[in-house]
Protein backbone atom coordinates (compact mmCIF):
# COMPACT_ATOMS: atom_id res chain seq x y z
CA UNK A 1 0.00 0.00 0.00
CA UNK A 2 3.01 2.30 0.73
CA UNK A 3 4.53 1.99 -2.67
CA UNK A 4 0.83 3.10 -4.04
CA UNK A 5 1.51 6.12 -2.66
CA UNK A 6 -1.14 5.16 0.45
CA UNK A 7 0.04 6.87 3.91
CA UNK A 8 0.59 3.68 6.51
CA UNK A 9 0.64 3.70 10.17
CA UNK A 10 2.23 0.88 11.97
CA UNK A 11 2.17 0.67 15.93
CA UNK A 12 1.69 -1.65 19.00
CA UNK A 13 -2.09 -0.87 20.10
CA UNK A 14 -0.55 -0.01 23.80
CA UNK A 15 1.77 2.63 22.30
CA UNK A 16 -1.35 4.20 20.53
CA UNK A 17 -3.45 4.21 23.73
CA UNK A 18 -0.37 5.77 25.11
CA UNK A 19 0.11 7.98 22.51
CA UNK A 20 -3.59 9.23 22.80
CA UNK A 21 -3.48 9.49 26.96
CA UNK A 22 -0.09 11.71 26.73
CA UNK A 23 -2.69 14.09 23.73
CA UNK A 24 -5.00 13.93 26.27
CA UNK A 25 -2.93 15.54 29.50
CA UNK A 26 -1.66 17.75 26.81
CA UNK A 27 -4.87 19.13 25.51
CA UNK A 28 -3.91 17.71 22.20
CA UNK A 29 -6.12 14.85 21.82
CA UNK A 30 -8.04 16.71 18.64
CA UNK A 31 -5.50 16.46 16.70
CA UNK A 32 -3.78 13.38 17.40
CA UNK A 33 -7.03 12.24 16.76
CA UNK A 34 -7.23 13.58 13.47
CA UNK A 35 -4.09 12.90 12.20
CA UNK A 36 -5.01 8.98 12.91
CA UNK A 37 -7.75 9.56 10.94
CA UNK A 38 -5.94 11.05 7.76
CA UNK A 39 -3.65 7.70 7.15
CA UNK A 40 -5.06 5.31 5.09
CA UNK A 41 -4.10 1.99 6.40
CA UNK A 42 -3.70 2.12 10.10
CA UNK A 43 -2.08 -1.34 11.10
CA UNK A 44 -2.53 -1.94 15.02
CA UNK A 45 -0.38 -4.83 16.84
CA UNK A 46 -0.55 -7.01 19.74
CA UNK A 47 -4.24 -5.82 19.64
CA UNK A 48 -5.57 -7.64 23.01
CA UNK A 49 -2.65 -8.53 24.59
CA UNK A 50 -2.37 -5.97 27.42
CA UNK A 51 -5.80 -4.88 29.74
CA UNK A 52 -6.80 -1.38 28.99
CA UNK A 53 -8.39 0.88 31.96
CA UNK A 54 -11.79 2.20 30.71
CA UNK A 55 -10.05 5.32 29.98
CA UNK A 56 -7.81 3.96 27.51
CA UNK A 57 -10.49 1.64 25.87
CA UNK A 58 -11.99 5.09 25.50
CA UNK A 59 -9.57 6.85 23.82
CA UNK A 60 -9.08 3.65 21.34
CA UNK A 61 -12.38 3.60 20.67
CA UNK A 62 -12.44 7.14 19.37
CA UNK A 63 -9.95 5.88 16.86
CA UNK A 64 -12.16 3.58 15.30
CA UNK A 65 -15.15 6.20 15.31
CA UNK A 66 -12.92 8.89 13.47
CA UNK A 67 -11.76 6.21 10.61
CA UNK A 68 -15.14 4.41 10.83
CA UNK A 69 -16.18 3.59 7.19
CA UNK A 70 -13.28 5.93 5.35
CA UNK A 71 -10.41 4.66 6.44
CA UNK A 72 -8.85 0.88 6.70
CA UNK A 73 -7.78 -0.75 9.86
CA UNK A 74 -5.58 -3.98 10.05
CA UNK A 75 -5.50 -5.64 13.89
CA UNK A 76 -2.97 -8.41 14.44
CA UNK A 77 -4.29 -10.08 17.08
CA UNK A 78 -4.11 -13.87 18.72
CA UNK A 79 -6.53 -13.22 21.01
CA UNK A 80 -9.84 -14.83 20.12
CA UNK A 81 -12.99 -12.08 20.27
CA UNK A 82 -14.31 -14.24 23.56
CA UNK A 83 -11.02 -12.67 25.12
CA UNK A 84 -11.43 -9.44 24.49
CA UNK A 85 -13.67 -8.81 27.55
CA UNK A 86 -10.64 -9.20 29.42
CA UNK A 87 -8.71 -6.22 27.68
CA UNK A 88 -11.98 -3.76 27.67
CA UNK A 89 -13.68 -4.84 30.49
CA UNK A 90 -16.23 -2.44 30.53
CA UNK A 91 -18.92 -5.05 28.64
CA UNK A 92 -20.67 -2.17 26.46
CA UNK A 93 -17.55 -0.30 25.70
CA UNK A 94 -16.15 -4.36 24.30
CA UNK A 95 -19.46 -4.90 22.10
CA UNK A 96 -18.96 -1.32 20.68
CA UNK A 97 -15.14 -2.11 20.01
CA UNK A 98 -16.10 -5.45 18.49
CA UNK A 99 -18.75 -4.45 16.53
CA UNK A 100 -16.60 -1.69 14.91
CA UNK A 101 -13.35 -3.89 14.06
CA UNK A 102 -16.12 -6.72 12.63
CA UNK A 103 -18.62 -4.26 10.28
CA UNK A 104 -17.46 -4.89 6.91
CA UNK A 105 -14.11 -6.82 8.02
CA UNK A 106 -12.29 -9.29 6.12
CA UNK A 107 -10.82 -11.64 8.72
CA UNK A 108 -8.13 -14.21 8.09
CA UNK A 109 -6.03 -16.38 9.89
CA UNK A 110 -2.94 -17.27 8.44
CA UNK A 111 -1.56 -20.75 7.67
CA UNK A 112 0.66 -22.28 10.50
CA UNK A 113 4.09 -22.37 8.97
CA UNK A 114 7.34 -24.38 9.87
CA UNK A 115 9.12 -21.20 11.44
CA UNK A 116 6.03 -20.47 13.38
CA UNK A 117 6.01 -21.17 17.24
CA UNK A 118 4.08 -24.28 19.19
CA UNK A 119 4.22 -22.42 22.50
CA UNK A 120 0.51 -23.27 24.31
CA UNK A 121 -1.34 -20.18 26.08
CA UNK A 122 -0.51 -19.54 28.99
CA UNK A 123 -3.58 -22.34 30.17
CA UNK A 124 -1.83 -24.60 28.64
CA UNK A 125 -3.61 -24.69 25.11
CA UNK A 126 -2.95 -23.80 22.27
CA UNK A 127 -4.88 -20.59 20.99
CA UNK A 128 -8.39 -21.15 19.24
CA UNK A 129 -7.71 -21.31 15.20
CA UNK A 130 -10.60 -20.20 14.45
CA UNK A 131 -11.15 -17.03 16.27
CA UNK A 132 -8.02 -15.67 16.38
CA UNK A 133 -5.57 -14.23 13.69
CA UNK A 134 -5.63 -10.77 12.02
CA UNK A 135 -8.72 -8.98 11.38
CA UNK A 136 -9.03 -6.43 8.63
CA UNK A 137 -11.35 -3.89 7.59
CA UNK A 138 -11.24 -2.78 4.20
CA UNK A 139 -13.60 -0.29 2.36
CA UNK A 140 -15.15 0.01 -1.29
CA UNK A 141 -12.24 0.66 -3.38
CA UNK A 142 -9.52 -1.50 -1.52
CA UNK A 143 -9.11 -5.08 -2.85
Amino acid sequence: MAEAGLKVRYTTTVNLVNELAEAADEKKLSRTIACYGRVDLLCLDEFGYLDLDKAGAKLLFQIFTEREERRAIAIASNASFSEWKQTFTDPRLCTAIVDRVTFNAHMSRPEPSATDSPRPSASGAAADPELSGTCARMYPGWS
